[in-house]
């Protein structure tokens, strides 16, 4: 058995089998500590119960689990965890939930506050932006380790997020002189080329997620000032042709939308004293039929280069609303199907 959480005295029943019901009552003295574990009207207890597979309930400030044995010290394990970090000062969201569990299930010699308490930067907010998993762990540290980085998977896994929060802090910290964020200029299945306005205006809506990133990290005036003065840029891939990015930050986003041609261009910018990080989707290419993506090449050719690192991520590792991580596992799976239709039919 787990040894309880210093705030929480835990009890569980012994079953005859693991699919037998048990229940586990976890206490918490404090109520204050046990709003932050619970969230506003028991939120998170709701997520743990699908997590997990468990019934969840609060009595005063007794927590209860029930259902089988393994699912309820998966459970209990996963609450004495989050107590830790949340004791320790990091934060734990309702959306987090889900990671927690897996962290549990699949890396039980792994302790979440040091995960969630590696805090990158703190944003105008106030929120801690820190790792919210193994793999988002893994990936700030290739980063911090490599000069070049590879971030590959879905959306909603954290890629350029952590991306873009590692280039603010090596701003504040001076070791680079500048930010540079750019993305190809690919229409996603949407023509763009009769929409008013001049170049600048036009591909402005490819760039608007980094743009949300930017302002989600920095206060407005501050983004604003340091785009004036030339220390954040956000350009167009297209405008990267040429340049040597010296002292600098380099995000490239959505790269699985560059040609061969375009990523070979990109990778050979990077100039003395500079860390470029890549993120894309392989399942995700915009580009026309026939078109090899410069993303899976990049990685296909790069992959044993010294000073290179490759992060790939998973449905199970999205951070977005857990309906985004099924979505993804559906088309997966449909996918995989119609490979599978298409070999057999060969």
């Amino acid at each position: 058995m787990t040894v309880p959480h210093p705030e929480a005295l835990v009890a569980i029943d012994k079953p005859a089998s693991l699919t037998e019901a048990v229940t586990a009552d976890i206490e918490v003295a404090s109520a204050a500590l046990l709003l932050q574990l619970t969230g506003p009207a028991g939120s998170r207890l709701a997520r743990l119960e699908r997590a997990c597979g468990i019934e969840a309930g609060l009595r005063g400030q007794t927590i209860r689990l029930r259902g089988p044995v393994d699912r309820v010290r998966v459970g209990e394990r996963a609450l004495t965890e989050i107590l830790d970090v949340i004791e320790n000062g990091g934060e734990v969201d309702d959306a987090d939930i889900g990671a927690v569990v897996r962290l549990v299930e699949r890396h039980p010699e792994r302790k979440l506050r040091d995960i969630f308490q590696d805090v990158v930067i703190t944003a105008a907010s106030g929120k801690q932006i820190t790792a919210r998993g193994l793999a988002q762990k893994c990936y700030l540290r290739a980063i911090r380790d490599n000069d070049l980085v590879f971030g590959v998977g879905p959306a909603g896994t954290g890629k350029t997020y952590l991306a873009m929060a590692m280039a603010i802090k090596a701003l504040q910290e001076q070791r680079v002189k500048r930010i540079v964020l750019t993305r190809p200029a690919v229409e996603a299945g949407e023509k763009l080329g009769f929409l008013p306005g001049d170049l600048t205006e036009k591909v402005d809506p490819y760039l608007r997620p980094l743009y949300d990133a930017l302002h989600d990290m920095l206060p407005e005036a501050r983004v604003n000032a340091l785009m004036q003065r030339g220390v954040i840029e956000v350009a167009p891939l297209a405008f990267m042709r040429g340049r040597t990015l010296e002292d600098s930050f380099v995000i490239l986003d959505e790269a699985q939308n560059t040609v061969v041609s375009q990523m070979k261009m990109f990778l050979t910018r990077l100039g003395p004293r500079s860390k470029a990080v890549v993120t894309g989707d392989v399942t995700q290419v915009d580009l026309p039929r026939g078109q090899r993506s410069g993303l899976a090449d990049a990685i296909d050719l790069l992959t044993d280069v010294e000073g290179l690192a490759c992060s790939f991520f998973s449905a199970e590792d999205v951070v977005r609303h857990p309906l985004v991580a099924s979505i993804i596992r559906a088309y997966e799976a449909r996918d995989r199907a119609a490979v599978m239709e298409r070999d057999d039919g060969l």
